[in-house]
């Protein structure tokens, strides 16, 4: 029985799921996935496409969005803010890579024409599965993530005119001069620019504007848009891939770009199944056994000597080693550009099918390795990282040198991994305390918001163990990750661990789970933003504030302030605080472990946490609350020395042998607390005040830092 084209098409489908969720499951993208079922379903395999023609189609319109949105998401901004390097690793990468891949090609008796396509081929990445693969990681604001991004777009771009230049003067040519040949493609070009231009400017936004009410007709324009400026493009001799990205191009500036670009996505990645499928189904076995040993070569040229000469440039462009493998690690396969190139070689004969084969079972070879290399990059690094020295400078000056050198260490400080939104908050209430910030975050955007904040902001990345040598550890009283990545912060706790670091250590953990396993493993204080959150939002809506009905009509408001630690009203009464004499405003209610006290007698004695209202005119809120938020003075080191511990060793010819705590009184004789014992391998965390004291025990005591010193010069005499 003869398969209708529709049985035909939903057998593909079904047999590409599978064959993605086997993808899935090995981490592979998808498009690995869809050769593979092309290869299975082509004539090669089961043969079991016949609408050939059909699915052509569809890979067509599949690949006009795939350069549509790659147009529309054209964000030359992004390049402006990375520097030159993207501009200058980018271009170099192409031409080196191009180069060399070009003399390898020759040195296999490849022809000129077929040498040029397969070093060009090898020039080009996926920025699709880059940016997938550095978004599943949440590395694609670190730094090497927006450089690998940027010289993406650069080869993007140079991606772009290889297809015009390649569609203008391929094919079948003319009887005419080269010269004036290339004037009419020119004028050509330019007719073409200049109408997008002027739709650019006067028409295309007026349009979307009007049409941006209806999600459906935005969608069905864009589609539309994008698949008519293809065969226009193609009508001007110029191929249907050029059109498609100037198409999105010319709406990238609008505001309707976002929804635009993230509707199409699903749909640009179902049409671009047909275009892998086609691909997968035209490649032929036979040829392929014979291309292995070439594509090995040149699989082994992108997996290895790509990364090493985006390494070079950056390198000697004055960034560190770990930046330059993280970012050359984004070059070490070949993309659906490469094959797009290939497949429009291949239509215009200048190619033929065992080289387009080669280039094909090149990106299946890549696309597959480099995944990996991608997933496990910090092993990998780690791995490496002294043969890498090699590609760094002894200043690697475009990174944490200067920022590193600017950090004031007269003081304690606190280290602060991450400058989020989360972090941020944080950074200016411990800023308010007085504390001296360190923070280290790998996002270049950050860096500008923390300087505004006056911190001392340097590029970092948690895992990286050579930041801790740029950073003043042994000054630091805490550490603080407000990262809230699970493999991250056990990466930390394990390098402090090494570094012996001797402050304190404060983590976020994403998930409850994650608490108990990062105070095994070293932290003294764990932070849930989520439910830290939940419960401040509780208390909020649960607080007094919320009980009393509004007042209608009446020149007052109902203000609440919370009394922070460190109050300069902790411990005393409302009659202490005579807010009403102070600043004309009543207390109604007082909020305290979900309990609520209306009207509070003068007596009521106040605590951190609590949460007051206050009835006031409304001019004077702000000044009720800040009045309220007066902390006690002092610098956070005055705060933070107002306790020392320390571990008093008790030898065998002490007096203190043979007597009990009760008997020693040390609270009364030293003013400090006997919090533990450590007899040997024991350690007594609760003692009781009959426990006798032996010889070579440790006693663990907690007090004013003058009175540990005293009970400490007692002991040594």
């Amino acid at each position: 029985m003869e398969l209708t084209l529709f049985t035909e098409v939903s057998s593909v489908l079904a047999i590409a799921v599978v064959m993605s969720l086997i993808g899935l499951f090995f981490k592979q993208p998808l498009i690995i996935s869809f050769l593979i079922t092309g290869i299975l379903v082509g004539p090669s395999g089961i043969g079991l496409i016949k609408g050939v023609h059909e699915i052509d189609l569809m890979a067509s319109i599949g690949i006009s969005l795939l350069l549509f949105v790659v147009g529309l998401r054209l964000d030359v901004g992004m390049i402006r803010t990375v520097g030159p390097v993207a501009l200058v690793t980018g271009l170099g990468q192409i031409i080196f890579t191009s180069l060399i891949g070009f003399l390898i090609a020759l040195f296999f008796g490849m022809p000129v024409i077929l040498s040029l396509y397969v070093s060009v081929s090898l020039t080009f990445s996926s920025t699709i599965i880059i940016v997938k693969l550095l978004s599943d990681k949440k590395e694609i604001d670190s730094l090497h993530g927006r450089i690998a991004v940027g010289f993406l777009i650069v080869q993007d771009i140079i991606a772009i005119f290889a297809l015009i230049l390649l569609t203008a003067f391929g094919g079948d040519r003319q009887e005419e001069p080269l010269l004036v040949e290339g004037l009419w493609i020119l004028s050509k070009g330019f007719v073409m620019l200049g109408a997008i231009l002027v739709l650019m400017r006067w028409v295309l936004p007026r349009i979307l504007h009007t049409i941006a009410h209806s999600q459906e007709l935005l969608i069905l324009f864009a589609i539309t848009w994008a698949v008519f400026f293809s065969s226009t493009s193609e009508l001007l001799g110029f191929s249907k891939e050029v059109g498609a990205f100037l198409a999105g191009v010319s709406i990238a500036s609008t505001p309707q770009r976002d929804t635009i670009g993230s509707k199409l996505v699903v749909l640009r990645d179902f049409m671009l199944l047909f275009f892998f499928i086609h691909l997968g189904a035209q490649l032929d076995f036979s040829l392929l056994g014979a291309e292995l040993g070439k594509a090995t070569v040149f699989s082994l040229f992108v997996l290895i000597g790509n990364p090493l000469i985006v390494m070079v440039i950056m390198g000697l462009m004055g960034y560190r080693r770990r930046t330059g493998f993280m970012s050359g690690l984004a070059v070490a396969q070949i993309s659906e550009f490469s094959l797009i190139l290939a497949a429009l070689g291949l239509s215009l004969g200048h190619i033929d099918a065992s080289t387009m084969g080669l280039i094909t079972l090149v990106g299946l070879l890549t696309i597959f390795a480099s995944t990996y290399m991608i997933l496990y990059s910090a092993s990998l690094y780690s791995l490496l990282a002294g043969v890498l020295r090699i590609f760094e400078r002894a200043n690697p000056y475009r990174e944490s040198q200067a920022d590193a050198e600017s950090l004031s260490i007269d003081e304690k400080m606190i280290i602060m991994m991450g400058l989020g939104n989360y972090g941020s908050a944080i950074a200016r209430g411990l800023q308010e305390y007085g504390w001296h910030l360190a923070v280290v975050d790998f996002d270049p955007k950050v860096h500008e918001k923390g300087r505004d904040m006056g911190l001392s902001v340097i590029y970092g990345d948690v895992s990286d163990p050579e930041i801790f040598e740029q950073l003043p550890i042994a000054k630091a009283s805490w550490v603080l990750c407000t990262i809230r990545d699970h493999v991250l912060a056990l990466s930390l706790l394990r390098l402090l661990r090494e570094k012996k670091f001797g402050g304190r250590i404060a983590l976020a953990a994403a998930e409850s789970r994650h608490v108990s396993e990062y105070r095994r493993r070293g932290a003294h204080i764990v932070l849930q933003p989520f439910n830290d959150a939940a419960e401040q939002a509780v208390e909020t809506i649960n607080g007094s504030i919320q009980s009393i009905p509004g007042l209608r009509d009446w020149p007052v408001v109902l203000e609440e302030a919370s009394l922070q630690p460190g109050s300069v009203f902790t411990g005393k009464t409302l009659r202490e605080i005579d807010i009403r004499s102070e600043l004309g405003i009543s207390v109604l209610a007082i909020s305290r472990a979900g309990n609520t006290y209306f009207n509070p007698n003068p007596n009521f004695r106040m605590y951190p946490g609590d949460r007051i209202v206050l009835l006031c005119p409304p001019e004077q809120a702000p000044r009720a609350v800040g009045y309220l938020r007066q902390r006690e003075l002092g610098t956070p080191q005055e705060q933070a020395n107002a306790f020392d511990a320390d571990e008093i060793h008790i030898p065998e010819d002490s007096s203190w042998v043979g007597q009990s705590l009760a008997e020693l009184n040390f609270r009364k004789r030293f003013g400090v607390t006997v919090i533990g014992i450590r007899r040997g391998e024991v350690q007594l965390t609760s003692p009781r005040a009959s426990d006798i004291v032996q010889s070579n025990d440790s006693i663990i005591v907690v007090g004013s830092p003058e009175s540990v010193s005293a009970i400490k010069t007692a002991q040594d005499q």
